[in-house]
């Protein structure tokens, strides 16, 4: 599934948090304009504090929600000026009112080339997790993993609120439908579940 997609033509409408001159998180709404070759993209005018933020981190943070599905994602950006302007402003003709005609100098177009990002579904059953890249970034471990010391004594499956843990030699976590809530690795009397950069 091509999440990225989903951020542009789906949610569209994003919270983005960089940091302020003092350190603080600070978060907006932003629209996600444009998604190429797995790459997202979106604008804002030179003038903001949220201009400087991006200049001065160039890195995001971001989330989307609709319908009880959300995409987080946090990655690396650049400035690319004005390339894909134009574009930008075909497929979202609402911005042509904002920004009508000539008006458009102050704009400049940022785009996220590498990054991490994960969907998680809770209006299905059980939910749904899949993770995802942007660019040559190495997928990360994240969620719970039971280790070899596991001796099949059942405790984790009896806690499991989405029923996503399969009995075998050792029992395993079906990581796509895990919610990292930890009830498994409170109660597994071997210590054999180890929680894995949550």
């Amino acid at each position: 599934m091509n999440y990225q997609k989903i951020l542009v033509e789906n949610i569209h409408s994003t919270a983005i948090a960089t940091v302020d001159a003092e350190g603080k998180p600070v978060n907006r709404i932003i629209d996600m304009m444009l998604e190429k070759d797995g790459k997202l993209y979106f604008l804002t005018a030179k003038g903001k504090a949220f201009y400087d933020q991006l200049m001065a981190q160039a890195y995001v943070s971001i989330v989307g929600v609709k319908n009880q599905a959300s995409i987080s994602l946090h990655g690396n950006i650049r400035n690319i000026g004005k390339q894909y302007l134009d574009e930008i402003f075909e497929k979202n003709p609402y911005m042509k009112q904002i920004y009508p005609d000539d008006r458009r100098e102050p704009l400049e177009v940022f785009e996220i080339y590498e990054g991490e990002g994960e969907y998680f579904d809770i209006s299905v059953t059980p939910i749904v997790r899949e993770s995802f890249t942007i660019g040559e970034v190495k997928a990360s471990n994240h969620g719970y993993i039971i280790h070899d010391t596991c001796i099949g004594c059942g405790k984790c499956i009896d806690v499991c609120p989405q029923n996503c843990i399969e009995e075998g030699v050792p029992y395993r976590i079906i990581e796509r439908h895990c919610v990292h809530c930890g009830a498994c690795m409170q109660v597994c009397p071997q210590h054999a579940i180890e929680k894995s950069n949550v």
